[in-house]
């Protein structure tokens, strides 16, 4: 079974206006609610691509239950660990007048000790795990360790491990090894302390993490689409100009397109076209909804392939 795992998972209460008035009120053309969170939308991409998965995480108060029959309405299982507070809900504005999009992130709940020991005990008594996507913030009370943990608790299971998070929490969860990591070009360049610009750069970067014991290191750069360093394996994928009405959520949904493929049987060259496929996609989708495998198909035909170790597409 394939699985994910938001350890900060949300309600992203997504509004759109005609355009931001500060000094003034703000009237909301149009609202709507949506299970949010790095694991999450993976799920929910996943399931969009008739890939049976279970989403896993913590959910708290009435937030955590919205949570949980959020997904449930979307057909996407889930098997959370109820703590005692209450799930964040984050707030996303969208200006119709130009485009621009205003994202407003919450902390999200506190962490109790035994509430991070019985996510842990849920993690060990999987029986079947296959594959794992693990990513996003951390809750307050939770220590960056806890990715490493994580991390090495699910390749000693024998699941493929999808590692997607920034800052402390990927440095820490890299020192469990896992099979795949997704930063973008930022989180890359944070990684390895200096500022990443041409495609040649972030190959550099990304066989530096290589030898930290990281199998393959997957590069989001925005429009310019997704690098991948695996081996002598050298790729990158373009996907087509669009008009992007969303950037919230995109690498998710890539990360899903990406376990899509190794579900499926894909090589490396398939499993990153079809994430860049799905990233794509989302972007074309309004708000936090997410592409369905109708969006992704369509897209995929349309994303230029080119290996970097014989320059050749």
């Amino acid at each position: 079974m394939i699985y994910t795992l938001a350890l900060n998972p949300a309600i992203d209460r997504t509004m759109w206006v005609e355009e931001m008035d500060f000094h003034e009120s703000t009237r909301v053309q149009k609202e709507c609610r949506y299970p949010g969170g790095k694991g999450i939308d993976v799920s929910r991409v996943l399931t969009g691509l008739g890939v049976p998965n279970v989403a896993m995480g913590f959910a708290g108060g009435f937030i955590g239950e919205e949570l949980e029959c959020r997904l449930s309405y979307e057909g996407v299982e889930t098997d959370m660990v109820r703590v005692s507070s209450e799930t964040r809900t984050n707030i996303i504005v969208n200006e119709t007048s130009n485009g621009r999009h205003l994202l407003l992130t919450a902390s999200g709940p506190i962490i109790d000790p035994y509430e991070l020991g019985a996510l842990y005990r849920k993690l060990e008594g999987l029986p079947d795990a296959t594959m794992i996507a693990i990513g996003g913030s951390l809750p307050r009370g939770v220590h960056p360790d806890a990715y490493r943990r994580i991390v090495t608790m699910m390749k000693r299971k024998g699941a493929v491990t999808i590692l997607d998070a920034d800052g402390l929490n990927l440095k820490a969860g890299i020192q469990g090894r896992p099979d795949y990591i997704k930063p973008n070009r930022r989180e890359m360049s944070e990684l390895v302390g200096r500022k990443l610009k041409s495609v040649d750069e972030i190959v550099q970067a990304a066989e530096e993490v290589r030898a930290k014991g990281v199998s393959t290191v997957l590069v989001s750069i925005g429009a310019d689409g997704m690098i991948a360093v695996s081996g002598s394996k050298r790729y990158l994928t373009t996907p087509p100009r669009v008009e992007a009405v969303n950037s919230v959520g995109l690498g998710d949904s890539a990360v899903a397109g990406f376990m899509y493929g190794l579900h499926t049987g894909l090589d490396l060259k398939g499993c990153l076209i079809h994430a860049t496929a799905a990233g794509t996609a989302t972007a074309l989708k309004h708000g936090t909804a997410r592409a369905n495998k109708e969006d992704v198909m369509e897209m995929v035909p349309r994303i230029k392939f080119k290996d970097l170790s014989e320059g050749e597409e």
